[in-house]
């Protein structure tokens, strides 16, 4: 056996029907070797490698050619796309997946490659490497990111942007159907602000006021303005749980936040909320949501974990969860809504 053999395990043999099949170290050694991939796909990404074969550059010769790299490193790591998915192989040309060309060529408006510099900056990692600690204490001790000072909020917020496009596009279909006439919507930790801006882009009626830290909210507004609707975009700054936010609103936007907190924190907020809607009023709150099982459908369910190493006390809450908080705060009526092809689900909730 050689040195390297025992590290790069080769796929199980299949099963005849009916056979039992064999225990195999083989999900532990992907599981093990899990970065290898991460850090494949960030290096194509940093050098460009997806850009560069949707631009025609097919062979390794002309990806090294075009990115500055060694032919050699180029064939390898495609190679090692190829084999992960990433990448499909005739001869010596490489191209594009699908999900690739859709996704990680710069040329494609739905370009998510900026979503690295968040989902693999150091701090991520370094939580990640104390999960031992977080499942011993059943939550993170050091939750520095929760802060409004902490510096990587504008950055999450810009690259995360891409990837919120799509639930941005598809929430903003759910809680405005055909409505054209005023509204006075309220957008909660409102990052980029996409979703408050894509209610904007359905109703020309409508008005949104959107809640974040001082500094994030400069790109909400840089995007408002880029849409063509800042003269409707307004911004209180602070935190949802401390600043006033007024009363009257038809509509209240909870992107991707409920998780960060535990279930009374939750409740208080939603509480706040009810008080700010007016009679018939509506919360939708957009969520990563697992089946009562906890364990499907697999993104959401693993969701749990990122929340587990990330903070306090946050988690994927299920459908009956937020239902309940939403219960308790004073709501009545709730709509649930799955968002495939996004792994988001919405909970829609009125005021009486």
């Amino acid at each position: 056996m050689s040195a390297g053999s025992s590290l790069s395990p080769q796929a199980p043999p299949p099963v005849s029907a009916g056979a039992r099949p064999q225990a195999s170290p083989f999900r532990l050694f992907q599981a093990i070797n899990g970065y290898h991939l991460t850090e494949g796909i960030r290096s194509a990404i940093e050098l460009d490698f997806f850009t560069a074969i949707g631009a025609g550059h097919r062979t390794a010769a002309a990806i090294a050619r075009q990115c500055q790299v060694a032919e050699r490193g180029a064939r390898i790591l495609c190679d090692f796309l190829v084999v992960n998915g990433f990448l499909t192989k005739t001869a010596q040309e490489y191209s594009l997946t699908e999900d690739s060309a859709m996704f990680l060529d710069r040329k494609s408006p739905a370009y998510m490659g900026t979503c690295t510099r968040f989902l693999i900056n150091d701090s991520n990692r370094e939580h990640f490497s104390r999960l031992p600690d977080a499942v011993r204490y059943g939550g993170a001790a050091d939750h520095s990111e929760l802060d409004p000072d902490w510096p990587g909020w504008v950055d999450f917020a810009r690259s995360m942007a891409p990837m919120m496009m799509m639930a941005s596009q598809g929430l903003a279909q759910l809680v405005m159907g055909n409505s054209t006439g005023p509204m006075k919507v309220l957008d909660i930790a409102a990052g980029h602000g996409l979703f408050g801006i894509a209610v904007l882009r359905a109703n020309a009626a409508a008005k949104v006021a959107a809640v974040d830290w001082k500094n994030v909210l400069e790109l909400a507004r840089e995007n408002a303005a880029k849409f063509g609707v800042a003269q409707r975009y307004s911004t209180i700054a602070g935190s949802i749980f401390d600043v006033e936010i007024g009363n009257g609103y038809d509509l209240v936007l909870i992107p991707n936040f409920l998780h960060q907190f535990d279930v009374e924190t939750c409740e208080k907020l939603l509480r706040k909320l009810h008080a700010a809607l007016r009679p018939g009023g509506r919360v939708a709150t957009l969520e990563f949501v697992p089946n009562e099982d906890r364990v499907s459908p697999p993104m959401a369910a693993a969701f749990a974990l990122i929340m587990l190493a990330m903070t306090p006390a946050g988690d994927a809450y299920t459908r009956i969860e937020l239902e309940t908080m939403a219960r308790n705060a004073g709501f009545a009526h709730h709509e649930f809504h799955p968002m495939p092809p996004s792994p988001h689900s919405v909970l829609i909730s009125r005021r009486d």
